[in-house]
């Protein structure tokens, strides 16, 4: 029995969707580019079986199903030049906020941006490595925190910073939790192959211009520390997702601002892994009759 390298989720030719193994050529990182997959039958968290049968993908979905993920963890500040961008000071513990389920979606899914955040400027993106999270871990010391990641993806942790920091009552969740905010994949990267999490390049291109261009290492909590922490007292469990905070250049830290506007199309990218492309779509309200 052969367990994943390249998990991906995805709507194959036949109108069915699958679990599988993307078959990438040689020299091709970036799952996104993935054209057939080996079917896997089982468990994804636990006993699972890379098979034979070979299947077309047709479209990248998000690369685990809604029903079975957990809870959807995120880091803010948690890039050194992203802390001094943003002029706050570094923080002395991981800052923990969480996002709804229903944030998720895929690689290449649109970014619906409902009425409310069209009101006024303020979105953002932001280029995050995302952990997923592979069985059980509670009071997990730092040096054995990896062994409970099942993978890596990357996702974008889209932010409308007026709704963040205004209209959230001192939370940053509402700002940051809108339908359809949190893209993530093109698939998840086992941690077999990914030894290192802070070493990897991460950038983000809006309209193919480069926006954000960093390191992992820039994080102050790495990804084994994060880990460790938050399972302090409390269980995480598998198909729990952290996303592990962005690098400095957001739109928020620019002057003047960058905000993402209708039409425009943002790729986030973390090296060995591939890239989310979404576009940002306003969501047109209904006439009152």
């Amino acid at each position: 029995m052969s367990t994943f390298s390249h998990l991906i989720r995805f709507l194959a030719k036949d109108g069915k969707t699958y679990y599988g193994d993307a078959i990438l050529l040689p020299g091709v990182t970036d799952i996104a580019k993935v054209t057939q997959a080996h079917v896997i039958k089982g468990d994804i968290f636990g006993k699972h079986d890379v098979t034979d049968q070979i299947t077309d993908v047709r479209l990248l979905l998000a690369p685990l199903a809604r029903e079975d993920i957990k809870t959807v963890r995120c880091l803010g500040l948690n890039y050194e030049q992203h802390a001094k961008e943003s002029k706050m000071p570094l923080p002395r513990y991981p800052v923990l906020f969480y996002k709804p389920v229903t944030a998720l979606a895929g690689p290449h899914d649109n970014i619906p941006v409902a009425a409310p955040a069209q009101e006024v400027e303020g979105l953002d993106y932001e280029c995050e490595l995302v952990a997923i999270i592979g069985r059980e871990a509670r009071d997990v010391p730092e040096s054995k925190a990896l062994e409970y990641v099942m993978g890596y993806a990357v996702g974008n942790d889209v932010s409308h910073r007026e709704w963040q920091l205004k209209r959230g009552g001192g939370q940053w969740a509402l700002g940051k939790g809108f339908d359809g905010w949190a893209p993530f994949g093109p698939g998840v990267v086992s941690s077999r192959l990914i030894k290192d999490p802070q070493s990897l390049k991460i950038s983000t291109t809006l309209n193919g211009k480069t926006v954000q261009d960093s390191s992992t290492r820039d994080m102050i909590f790495g990804v084994a520390r994060t880990i460790s922490f938050l399972s302090q007292g409390t269980t995480l469990l598998p198909g729990d997702i952290i996303f592990t905070g962005t690098p400095q250049g957001v739109g928020a830290g620019r002057s003047p601002p960058l905000w993402l506007k209708d039409g425009d199309v943002v790729a986030v990218n973390v090296e060995g892994i591939g890239s989310c492309t979404n576009k940002v779509e306003h969501v047109k309200t209904k006439p009152k009759l």
